[in-house]
């Protein structure tokens, strides 16, 4: 049976809209900033394969998933499940995955306004010519210099944060609608002058082939990284896609809404390599250089190529409006939810939940500089970091946040909620929230949900967890 349930929240004005808001939380570091430097890790044109076969069989599946959760209950992630078990005779408890995902959500907000930082502090510098024939080694220094300046970091840290909680703090239509009808365009716009740019470096074929030429020995190398990045990608496991699919309007078509979304995100993916790495190219540099390379790596290409300032300034600014809207969305579900929960005022929920994110957000900072130096203890002389697990670990505070969220968490969300979709709410329901008219589509995307997605994760997560 049909629902008529409305969110509190308000809704999105259109299907557009929700587009639009979709696109914008999967759209973010992780298409600009991860897939570039993945591709260059992982062999290229291997990655990208297994990539996209990840996003068809696993992230479209789950996010069809979490949006029909959403819409169904038209309510908060912890409360969607809770609800809609109870309606199908099951435990309250599958809430408890929802609120895993959304506190993963909160982590994922505290490392990802620090990095969203840093690309507004970028915008500044690259405009003032700062990078204009400065070597490889005076760029790193640069960002050596950057990130161990801790209250550096906080101040940009904190003006990000701010500008996420101002625009989660008015709410669905005047701050989340009214932003991102204009940040998504800006960033499409943003991404095709760089693309257009990319096309006059002489490069652009050499860039293709990097991307797109396919060795097959090195598909295992990135099966696991391929997947953990469809989560991140899609910002799919955290609850984000079904706090918006809950603002939805009852008459758009879910299944064809969210294949639109992925394909989009996919592209701008697609397009962020095609755009970077040319420019990388032009400049003689190694494509390969992972983390670092929007930060160190392009800074040098833009300051040794032609026109490389302004483009430089339009590189930075499409990271930093692709941040901000993928930030915003990591916000909303525990804003909902609490919310819902204690009828406290919007505003002063999101600016709690913004100050705890801020404060736990130090730690990615001080992993950087402060607690680089500081002992957690001794024992029998083996210096325990505080920034570390272990002697021998090697992960800092922000490389445990990334990985527990990303390699662990993301995959456990988006397991919990598809198996909740496919086995906890039945195929009727199914039926009625997806109103797929061809039986056969129908057919197809509910064994994707119900057993190619979950056997999908649990085989890649267990792969991963062996490794």
């Amino acid at each position: 049976m049909s629902t008529d349930k409305v969110s509190v929240h308000g809704s999105w004005a259109s299907r557009w809209v929700f587009i639009l808001a979709a696109t914008g939380s999967a759209v973010g570091l992780g298409s600009i900033w991860k897939f570039p430097y993945m591709v260059g890790v992982y062999g290229g044109g291997a990655f990208v394969l297994v990539f996209l076969a990840c996003i068809a069989l696993i992230g479209i599946p789950v996010m069809i998933a979490e949006t029909l959760i959403g819409r169904r209950s038209r309510q908060s992630p912890a409360n969607a499940l809770r609800t809609l078990a109870l309606e199908a005779g099951h435990s309250s408890k599958w809430s408890w995955g929802a609120f895993a995902g959304m506190v993963t959500a909160l982590l994922i907000l505290s490392f990802y306004s620090v990095v969203g930082g840093w690309s507004l502090e970028y915008i500044i510098n690259v405009g003032k010519g700062d990078f204009k024939g400065v070597s490889p080694d005076g760029v790193g220094a640069y960002f050596g210099e950057m990130i161990s300046d801790p209250w550096r970091l906080v101040g940009w840290h904190t003006l990000f944060m701010l500008l996420s909680a101002i625009t989660i703090a008015k709410g669905v239509n005047a701050g989340l609608e009214r932003s991102l009808r204009i940040l998504m365009p800006l960033l499409f716009v943003l991404m095709v002058i760089l693309l257009g740019y990319s096309l006059t470096t002489g490069h652009f074929m050499e860039g293709l082939h990097f991307m797109f030429d396919f060795t097959p020995e090195k598909i295992l190398d990135g099966l696991l990284p391929a997947m953990g990045h469809a989560f991140f990608s899609l910002s799919v496991g955290v609850g984000s896609i079904m706090i918006y699919g809950a603002y939805m309007t009852k008459e758009a078509s879910i299944s064809a809404t969210v294949v639109g979304v992925a394909l989009l995100d996919t592209f701008v993916s697609l397009l962020a390599g095609m755009a970077l790495f040319p420019i990388v190219f032009a400049a003689g540099l190694n494509p390969s250089e992972g983390p670092g390379l929007m930060f160190v790596t392009l800074p040098y290409a833009f300051g040794n190529v032609a026109f490389g300032t302004v483009m430089g300034v339009v590189f930075f600014i499409l990271v930093a409006v692709a941040a901000w809207s993928s930030a915003i969305s990591l916000l909303e579900p525990m804003v909902a939810y609490l919310v819902e929960r204690t009828k406290v005022r919007r505003g002063w929920v999101t600016f709690w939940l913004s100050f705890i994110c801020w404060f736990f957000g130090l730690g990615t900072v001080f992993s950087f500089n402060i607690w680089k130096q500081a002992k957690f203890f001794v024992n029998e002389g083996a210096g325990f970091h505080l920034y570390q697990w272990g002697a021998t670990s090697g992960l800092d505070f922000f490389g445990v946040i990334d990985f527990f969220t990303s390699r662990i968490m993301l995959p456990l969300g988006g397991l919990c909620f598809v198996v909740f979709a496919g086995w906890v709410m039945g195929r009727g329901a199914v039926r009625d929230e997806l109103s797929v008219r061809s039986p056969v589509l129908f057919a197809l995307t509910f064994f994707l949900m119900r057993y190619v997605a979950p056997i999908g994760i649990l085989i890649v997560f267990a792969a991963q967890l062996w490794k």
